[in-house]
């Protein structure tokens, strides 16, 4: 009876997580519109750096401190923010989040720079995505295994972000034509190091406090990108540098990255992953393509048509069938039942 509860509660843990995960590609396919708009004026570095400082400041008032608390109330603090009762504020641990966070710096980097330099909607949606490929291939070096139904899922996922992101199979070969233009190389890139960042939370989560490790990779992104920005942007250009962030236009898109992009939608990712296989989560989190659209839609009144209605579908679709139960767990509640 005891084993059987205990595999439900893993069940419901994984649908949790997977919603967070889900809330956090909602804010992140809010932000892609967000960061196309600051792109046309502010330097790559410098928007970077300042949103993810300002997310960082966000979390330091949710840092734990457990010398202010019993062992009671830190374990209530863990059933609220999923930390384990170790896991406080440990200068040991920063390493994972900084490590976490030089991952998340080259990712951010690529794929700010990919938008500025002109990728089009379709493909930066379509080639940051690849991290839902590039994160089972990576883990199986790392000895995670990838079961057929996440396989599966994939492919379809990769399907329908196909028609989610191109009007034609003409435009994805013009596509792939020029897939060594600058733009599309900084997106490629970024896909593989978010491959990085997610498979570093993976394997950090699960050890920290989500909080420590959020606000820990965001400092370490916003000060390296900071101080590039100062260097390749600031000194080259100092009148262009200050005009361009003393326009309001420019700190909307940095204040809603900087909050919810960051502080909500990567904390989210941290805490959402703790249990969940990152095959699984990544391809979760591609839903971002999806909900970029959809706000598209929503606020700049773009068309959804057929065709992206039906991307949509299928990326949806292969998220559902990335959480039914597997074959091993079936038979495991099956087990349960009878000894019970």
């Amino acid at each position: 009876m005891q084993s059987l509860n205990k595999t439900n509660n893993n069940f419901k843990s994984k649908i949790i997580s997977a919603f967070l995960l889900l809330l956090a590609s909602v804010v992140w396919g809010a932000a892609f519109v967000a960061q196309s708009v600051a792109g046309e004026s502010v330097g790559t570095f410098s928007f970077n750096g300042i949103r993810f400082l300002i997310g960082g400041l966000c979390m330091l008032p949710l840092l734990p401190r457990k010398s202010r608390l019993s062992d009671e109330d830190s374990m209530s603090s863990e059933n609220v923010i999923g930390a384990t009762k170790n896991s406080g504020f440990k200068m040991g641990q920063i390493k994972g989040g900084i490590l976490c966070g030089l991952a998340l710096f080259f990712a951010s980097t690529c794929q700010q720079a990919g938008i500025a330099a002109g990728a089009s909607a379709g493909e930066a949606g379509f080639i940051t995505a690849f991290y839902i490929i590039l994160v089972p291939v990576l883990g199986l070096f790392l000895g995670k295994k990838c079961s057929k139904l996440v396989a599966l899922a994939v492919a379809i996922a990769i399907t329908g972000l196909y028609f989610l992101c191109f009007d034609s199979f003409g435009e994805l070969v013009s596509s792939g034509i020029k897939v060594l233009s600058f733009a599309d190389i900084m997106l490629l890139g970024c896909a593989f190091l978010f491959s990085i960042q997610i498979l570093g939370v993976d394997h950090y989560a699960p050890k920290m406090n989500p909080v420590v490790l959020s606000c820990a990779q965001f400092f370490t992104t916003g000060i390296i990108s900071l101080i590039c920005g100062i260097f390749f942007e600031l000194i080259p250009d100092p009148v262009g540098w200050f005009a361009a962030l003393s326009s309001f236009k420019a700190w909307i898109p940095i204040l809603y990255t900087g909050i919810f992009s960051s502080a909500v939608g990567y904390t989210l990712q941290v805490v959402g992953q703790r249990n969940l296989n990152p095959a699984v989560a990544s391809l979760i989190m591609s839903m971002e393509s999806v909900f970029s659209t959809i706000f598209g839609w929503l606020i700049l009144k773009q068309m959804m048509s057929g065709r992206k209605l039906l991307g949509c579908g299928l990326v949806f679709a292969a998220i559902l069938l990335a959480q039914f139960p597997t074959r091993s767990r079936v038979a495991a509640i099956k087990k349960n039942k009878q000894q019970k």
